[in-house]
């Protein structure tokens, strides 16, 4: 029986690893629970290496193909951490930890992967090695990047990688890719604009900072209308706008700003960048203000390397049929830090259908047990096509 046949009695028990993972959501690199729940049942498989505490808390394991001979390494990654969202379902799975929750399927990915290795732990019907990465952090903490800095590719010697992500409204079984950039960076700015506070009958006495602010909220908008060339997509986006007091009557020293860069393209990134902070202090200077910019590289854009995206746009057919399989996917705004591992090798990250789900990140949002069957699916079918074996 091959890997793929095996699924239909694995289907219960993946379904209870994910639904037990949900119960006890974990946030970032606080992970204790979790990764010792998937390093236990990793180890219970019977796989031949389990690594624990790569980037702090991930987790890596291997399985050997019953041949070598390839000496090839292939990489499937799945996501660990929670959000500190509190959970509005009423599921019988749903969190026992308030203001946490699973709000982005990282249960899902957590549970297909884990199903992935037992069935390949069974069957070993692959030539070579399969590294089985469990993230940590990637709400946020970087946890991608943290596996690669503690040598996650070279220890393992992982050639590709791969990576999948579930997609609300898009139907359970259907598989959604693209070649290149798939999703964008992720940059954040704080900026502080200095003016002189007082009275606000007597605006004339002061250095407006509210004002200052509002015009410089609207000025970044220019960055994407008159800056960057309109068939490149671009966000800059003022989230909040604070300060101290809330006086009717009085003109704040002070104005702080959060925000957000989105973007694509690398070099529209840093233009961007670049001019957030031309914008501000120029703004601020006019009015004789001062504008100080913090920006925070974030994550890269997610870009799937196009041979790469072929292969398992393949693979996705295999699994679901040619009309199931959207190869040419809108990108989305959205980020992923699995962007990172990209970046080191060769490979793609592609959605599967979580159905009508409620979205990613909202507090009625939860998996669609049925997408566990067909990602299983995917990352085994990947594997026959990676590793194949002789016959």
């Amino acid at each position: 029986m091959s890997a793929t046949e095996r699924l239909d009695n694995l289907l219960p028990e993946i379904t209870g690893w994910r639904r037990e993972i949900h119960r006890h959501p974990e946030l970032q690199y606080d992970i204790p629970r979790t990764a010792g729940f998937v390093a236990n049942l990793l180890r219970e498989f019977g796989c031949d290496e389990v690594t624990e505490g790569i980037g702090r808390t991930g987790v890596v394991a291997l399985v050997h193909g019953r041949k070598r001979d390839s000496k090839r390494v292939i990489g499937l990654r799945a996501d660990m951490d929670a959000l500190p969202i509190t959970e509005a379902t009423g599921a019988e799975w749903a969190s026992t930890d308030p203001g946490k929750m699973h709000a982005c399927g990282h249960d899902g990915h957590s549970a297909m992967l884990l199903g992935a290795a037992r069935a390949l732990a069974d069957s070993r019907d692959f030539d070579g090695t399969v590294a089985l990465i469990f993230q940590p952090a990637e709400e946020g903490g970087a946890g991608a990047l943290a596996m690669l800095e503690d040598g996650l590719m070279e220890r393992f010697g992982i050639e590709r990688v791969y990576g999948m992500h579930n997609l609300p409204g898009l139907p359970v079984g259907e598989f959604a890719i693209r070649p290149g950039s798939l999703m964008a960076c992720a940059d954040q700015f704080d900026l502080v604009v200095t003016g002189r506070g007082g009275h606000a009958a007597m605006p004339h006495m002061c250095v407006d900072a509210m004002l200052v602010a509002a015009e410089i909220v609207v000025a970044l908008q220019s960055i994407a209308s008159r800056n960057v060339r309109p068939i490149d997509p671009l966000v800059v986006t003022v989230t909040t706008m604070s300060v101290d007091g809330d006086a009717y009557n009085v003109i704040p020293d002070k104005v702080h700003m959060r925000g957000t860069v989105r973007a694509f393209d690398e070099e529209v990134r840093l233009l961007a960048k670049r001019r957030v902070g031309e914008i501000a202090v120029g703004i601020a200077a006019a009015h004789g203000a001062v504008a100080e910019l913090d920006y925070e590289d974030g994550y890269p854009p997610t870009v799937n390397d196009a041979a790469e995206t072929a292969f398992v746009a393949d693979v996705a057919r295999a699994v679901a049929g040619t009309e199931r399989v959207d190869e040419d996917k809108p990108p989305v705004m959205g980020a992923e830090d699995f962007s990172y591992m990209l970046n080191a090798r060769p490979g793609a990250f592609i959605f599967c259908g979580n159905g009508d789900s409620a979205s990613l990140h909202h507090p009625e949002y939860d998996f669609d047990d049925e997408a566990l069957r067909h990602g299983c699916a995917y990352w085994l079918t990947l594997v026959e096509h990676a590793l194949p074996l002789a016959r």
